[in-house]
């Protein structure tokens, strides 16, 4: 057997995420349901890091205890880190600053990604839990256009006030029809959309029937992570010099 070297405590469990500490429910496609990613991650709840304090406050404020948590994520072996929070955008800086391994802290950072895909006379739109409080601070932190068409759930039957008010129960259908009725709204006032991101990391769920109905790619942070995830454990593909389809193409 080869030399193995070591040096972390924990392997295989590459992908950190930093938490904020919630009571309500988590389903399937949720960032902070282990069952939705297909590799193993590491989580952190960051205490005192409420939804409220995040998404309607300022979480610069909170920025030492995230970066605690990130120090020790590190420590436990995660080759890199992502929040469940859009928000955290604004400690994107702070953070990859403070640890040795790549920072995802929003998915909203993927905005200028999915801009290069697509024509110059089409933008990205993004959904988010609370237009009233996602600034243009969080769109430049992100690297996004401060013109980002944006609309919000703040209005809507479930969603924004289940997460963002902590509720202990979540009526899930009545929060799918909230993402439907903002994608609905963003499509319909701005007809130069050609891709979809979702800020909130609860998001994710609904991402197939957002692009059922408005027929746009949809990003959300589980396409953000997956992607991240790739880059720290790239898929091995072994060359069989044997296989005789690589003789074929010769």
């Amino acid at each position: 057997m080869s030399v193995v070297h070591g040096g972390k405590t924990i392997y295989g469990a590459n992908v950190g995420i930093l938490m904020l500490e919630t009571q309500f429910p988590r389903i399937f496609g949720d960032i902070a349901n282990a069952a939705t990613w297909p590799f193993p991650v590491q989580y952190r709840i960051v205490r005192g890091a409420t939804p409220d304090k995040v998404v309607r406050n300022d979480p610069r404020l909170l920025v030492d205890d995230f970066i605690a948590a990130a120090k020790d994520l590190v420590a436990h072996g995660c080759d890199g880190l992502t929040t469940n929070c859009g928000f955290l955008a604004l400690i994107q800086d702070q953070i990859s600053e403070a640890v040795p391994v790549p920072v995802a802290t929003s998915s909203l950072m993927q905005i200028p990604m999915v801009q290069a895909l697509l024509p110059k006379s089409k933008r990205v739109g993004v959904i988010t839990i609370s237009k009233a409080t996602l600034t243009p601070a969080h769109l430049e932190a992100a690297g996004a256009p401060l013109d980002t068409p944006i609309v919000g759930t703040d209005n809507g039957r479930a969603f924004t006030h289940g997460i963002l008010d902590d509720q202990p129960s979540i009526d899930f259908e009545a929060s799918r029809l909230d993402l439907l009725d903002a994608a609905r709204d963003l499509v319909t006032q701005n007809d130069d959309i050609g891709a979809i991101v979702l800020e909130c990391t609860n998001m994710t769920p609904y991402a197939a029937d957002i692009r059922k109905l408005t027929g746009l790619p949809v990003y959300s942070i589980y396409s953000f992570v997956r992607w991240f995830h790739q880059g720290l454990v790239p898929d091995r593909f072994e060359l069989d010099l044997d296989d005789p389809l690589l003789n074929l193409a010769r």
